[in-house]
């Protein structure tokens, strides 16, 4: 079984390695001369600096300044990032779905069961082979995008977390690819045409990672507030990294005023005709502006949990599809 499943899919194997290369002589020396910029730029120790609470002044306009350079000269490379997602959902296409529904489809299933390999080994084997392979590439294409994508990241206020970028490093692609490879598999058995396994897992891939990214991860683990007045010299500073999930002004009682804003008057600031700072929006003495965020320390947490609850859906939907594979007449 070993060997046949290698001469079954040793050109998709070929293919892949041969995309996986071209992929990265096109994106190393783009890396390069990312680090170089951010080198050269003196960004490489701002990181450090303006985590400390005392860093002066100008240290923090110097690095503001770099990092805004840097982002209007790589800043574009965000589109290069969209397509770079994909890669997870191909793999499922083109190496889950036909996998049993080719076989099915062009009844070759019949001679490898009717050889004394039954159904539960067949599916084993095949399914742990191309598993196993695929997560070795999607390990290492989580490495290789952690790396290429490590300046961007530091010169984003968001940092890791932002969009698209937390999707592309760390480990969370071993789990979407190994996801993308258990739906298609699943969908071959309920389907067994490729065509109509390959639109389904593209659908519900799409479908459960715009669930998870758009109404799970923030929930990962409770957020923090902050919350500083509406007088004063400022706010506080927000560690870059930070996820900032929703801000607005609020009166002393909680109410909402201003959702998505932020009002800083000076001290005993007085607006036009002598009324008090904020007071056209009907704020009330002793409003402050509110602030929910996960911090910027927790990204490896999320990436974990993110991983696991993709990798057990991955386990789930295999186990489904052996059980699926039995009834396959």
């Amino acid at each position: 079984m070993i060997w046949l499943t290698w001469r079954q899919h040793r050109k998709q194997a070929f293919y892949t390695l041969l995309a996986l290369a071209a992929l990265a002589a096109l994106l190393v020396p783009i890396g390069l001369a990312m680090r170089h910029t951010f080198s050269d730029l003196g960004l490489t120790d701002c990181a450090s600096q303006l985590a400390r609470a005392d860093v002066a002044q100008a240290t923090r306009e110097t690095c503001d300044a770099g990092y805004r350079r840097f982002g209007n000269q790589y800043g574009n490379l965000s589109l290069v990032a969209v397509l770079l997602i994909t890669l997870p959902v191909l793999i499922g296409l083109f190496w889950g779905a036909p996998l049993v529904a080719r076989e099915v489809e062009q009844g070759t299933h019949r001679f490898v069961w009717t050889q004394g390999v039954g159904r539960t080994r067949w599916a084993l084997v095949k399914f742990g082979l191309v598993s196993g392979s695929v997560l070795i590439l999607a390990t290492v294409y989580g490495l290789g995008m952690s790396w290429w994508v490590d300046p961007l990241t530091k010169a984003a206020h968001e940092g890791r977390f932002g969009m698209i970028v937390f999707d592309l490093q760390g480990i969370v692609p071993i789990g979407y690819t190994l996801f993308a490879v258990a739906l298609g598999v699943f969908a071959g058995t309920v389907w067994k045409r490729m065509l109509p396994a390959m639109g389904i897992t593209l659908a519900g891939f799409i479908g459960v990672r715009a669930a998870v990214e758009l109404l799970a991860r923030r929930h990962y683990q409770p957020a923090r507030t902050q919350t500083f007045p509406i007088e004063g010299e400022g706010p506080p500073e927000v560690s870059r990294g930070d996820w900032v999930l929703a801000q607005g002004v609020r009166n002393p009682d909680g109410t909402m005023i201003a959702e998505g804003g932020r009002i800083q008057c000076p001290s005993g600031g007085k607006g036009p005709e002598g009324r008090v700072c904020g007071a056209e929006l009907g704020l009330e003495p002793g409003a402050y502006n509110w602030q929910l965020y996960q911090p910027a320390d927790r990204f490896w947490l999320f990436q974990g949990i993110e991983t696991g609850v993709f990798v057990a859906l991955a386990v789930l939907l295999l186990y489904l599809a052996i059980r699926r594979v039995r009834r396959i007449a």
